[in-house]
């Protein structure tokens, strides 16, 4: 996924929580305020990367105020068409929001928890001023994750958030791990990924409701309806030996998008990654108008997620 990146890593924020012989640690960097690593007992919840560079292919990078795509980056406001930059320029698209490459300013911190806060501030093609938080705070079986979103503005803006985590359980191999995506549809996207409409997933090899080895799955897909159970989203990945880690999503996160690559460029150089993301709206949302939530002046939203390993 070719999204701009600057020119330094940025500053990095360690937290650690430990409780009788096991701990949680995670790296969060001030650019995209994507979390560089996250483990618990040593067993690796995202794929890190090189502490020296910023997030590659967007990394655990924040997604707002769309996430994923938007095609060729027109979208009409009020009849008036808007033009977003170029983001994306082999298919031609705005990708990733505004923030996914931005430097954030912390604006509080503890051992166990950290606050990083960006604004943004009217553009060519977003002509809205928000400003916006997201807070990560250690939890013995892994990371919470909230997000604020305020209009700073005297107009309501069109607003969806997302969020861009590459996967993993430990050591073990990203081919033979299995995803559930508790999913009943999925968009049709074309040769530029952009949604034509939408299908049941049921008997086709989109359907990851019941897992599915990530090896012999789709590995570009996006998914819309998931289920909620107990009033949250709950996507995983699991181990053969068991172990498995779980993506838990209040039900604003009512779009998931799931990337499968071989060219994810680690600690160790290039290596298999799979990304389940959490959205609030599908791709190509500022154009279609799905999934997007319109904020009205000073007023705020407010949703989370979590990361958690399951032994």
């Amino acid at each position: 996924m070719n999204v701009p990146e600057p020119p330094t890593a940025g500053t990095q924020h360690e937290l650690l929580l430990t409780s009788g012989s096991g701990y949680v640690r995670a790296v969060i960097s001030e650019v995209g305020a994507s979390p560089r690593v996250l483990t618990v007992d040593g067993v690796d919840l995202v794929e890190p990367y090189p502490a020296d560079r910023p997030p590659p292919m967007a990394a655990g990078a924040v997604l707002v105020p769309w996430p994923n795509r938007v095609d060729s980056g027109r979208w009409s406001l009020n009849g008036v068409d808007q033009q977003l930059e170029i983001t994306e320029p082999d298919l031609g698209h705005a990708i990733h929001g505004l923030l996914s490459t931005a430097r954030y300013d912390v604006t509080s911190r503890g051992a166990r928890h950290v606050t990083l806060a960006a604004d943004i501030d009217p553009c060519p093609g977003y002509p809205f001023r928000l400003s916006t938080r997201v807070s990560y705070e250690l939890a013995p079986d892994g990371m919470w994750i909230r997000h604020e979103i305020r209009n700073d503005g005297a107009e309501s803006a069109p607003v969806a958030v997302g969020s861009h985590p590459y996967l993993r359980v430990g050591d073990a191999a990203v081919q033979d791990l299995t995803v559930t995506i508790p999913a009943a549809r999925a968009l049709t996207l074309d040769e530029r990924h952009i949604p034509t409409g939408s299908v049941d997933v049921e008997g086709t090899a989109l359907d990851l409701r019941a897992g599915r080895r990530v090896g012999d799955a789709v590995a570009h897909a996006s998914y819309a309806d998931v289920e909620v159970v107990d009033g949250v989203v709950t996507h995983s990945l699991r181990a053969p030996d068991g172990r498995s880690v779980d993506l838990v999503a209040d039900p604003d996160f009512a779009y998931v998008h799931f990337y499968v690559t071989d060219d994810y460029p680690g600690e160790h150089g290039r290596t298999s990654a799979v990304a389940i993301e959490p959205m609030t709206a599908p791709p190509n949302a500022l154009r279609s108008g799905e999934g997007l939530r319109w904020l009205e002046p000073a007023q705020t939203w407010s949703l989370g997620w979590r990361l958690r390993l399951r032994p």
